[in-house]
């Protein structure tokens, strides 16, 4: 089955809800799911492997009846010393879909593969989507300017436009996708698919506490600031949460960057700032899963309609 074929009954909109750090829990990958996207869990949310265990547990259990899909990050990086447990943990409940993050696909491909399931990287430069694609990757995910958390550098019209010349396989998107319109202009301009991560941050089945998401709805695009100075990396947060942790955007944190699988010092960095995406200005209230799925099924549906009234008239116009 084509995963992001929305003529199959479970999928409604070609979409993934994005795995975000210290924000996605197994309830909000179930409730993903079930309300007609493909739910998602980042490994690195668990604090231990019995934790992930237990979570990937409750997750199969409740969609593997329904053959509902359902996406599992991992972390690939030579130096993540939980890379052995976690993929011992996706051969036991193959999970249909394996996105990798910091570093190459190869390590999990046998594995996956060997269930049938799909493999897809997080590339955020044409240079590291070629050698996910030599790598033999089922799909490529484009992370670009505008994503919540680490986010990525490029346009993403160019960006796909790019890697198109070299890859005609499925092809996702991530970064600004926080309405029906944002989804169906991405399968416009070359997509197959995309990933919405802000929009689904404040969702009630999210991890996140009440004073995130009332900032969340507080917060307009010009509040979402880019800057190491948290992490090291480069990255996307919210102005009134830097401020209240009294972070200097402009300074660089020279912290050496770990993926040891320590996760709980890797939360201190994460816990009192909060990250949003550019789109952050389309919430506007708190909502459930199921009723940000069904307003973005709503707007895209409205959009498809209006595209559909402009090609009309620009044919008249002909």
């Amino acid at each position: 089955m084509n995963l992001f074929d929305t003529s199959s009954n479970s999928l409604k909109l070609p979409l993934i809800v994005a795995p975000m750090f210290l924000v996605s829990s197994p309830e909000l990958a179930i409730a993903s799911s079930k309300s007609g996207v493909v739910g998602s869990l980042p490994a690195a949310n668990a604090r231990t492997i019995e934790d992930l265990d237990q979570w990937m547990a409750q997750i199969h259990q409740a969609l593997n009846r329904e053959n509902l899909p359902w996406l599992f990050n991992m972390i690939v990086h030579k130096t993540y010393d939980r890379f052995d447990a976690e993929i011992e943990l996706v051969k036991r409940y193959q999970p249909a879909i394996v996105s990798t993050a910091l570093g190459s696909p190869t390590r999990v491909m046998e594995a996956v593969k060997s269930y049938g399931g799909k493999v897809i990287a997080d590339v955020i430069t044409p240079a590291m989507a070629k050698k996910a694609v030599d790598a033999g990757v089922d799909a490529l995910i484009l992370v670009t300017n505008g994503a919540g958390g680490h986010t990525g550098t490029y346009n993403p019209l160019a960006f796909i436009a790019e890697v198109r010349q070299f890859w005609n396989g499925p092809l996702g998107i991530a970064g600004c996708i926080s309405t029906g319109n944002d989804l169906l202009a991405m399968l416009v301009a070359g997509a197959d698919f995309a990933l919405s991560g802000t929009r689904f941050i404040g969702a009630q089945e999210s991890l996140v506490s009440d004073a995130y998401r009332d900032m969340l709805v507080e917060a307009q695009m010009g509040d979402v600031i880019e800057t190491k100075a948290v992490s090291g990396v480069k990255a996307n947060w919210m102005r009134q949460s830097l401020e209240k942790a009294d972070i200097d955007p402009s300074v660089d944190n020279p912290a050496a960057i770990d993926f040891s699988g320590n996760i709980s010092t890797a939360n201190k960095a994460w816990k009192d700032v909060w990250s949003a995406g550019h789109g952050v200005g389309r919430i506007r209230s708190k909502e459930t899963t199921a009723e940000i799925v069904d307003s973005m099924v709503e707007e895209f549906n409205s959009a498809i309609s209006n595209a559909n009234t402009l090609l009309t008239q620009l044919a008249k116009a002909v």
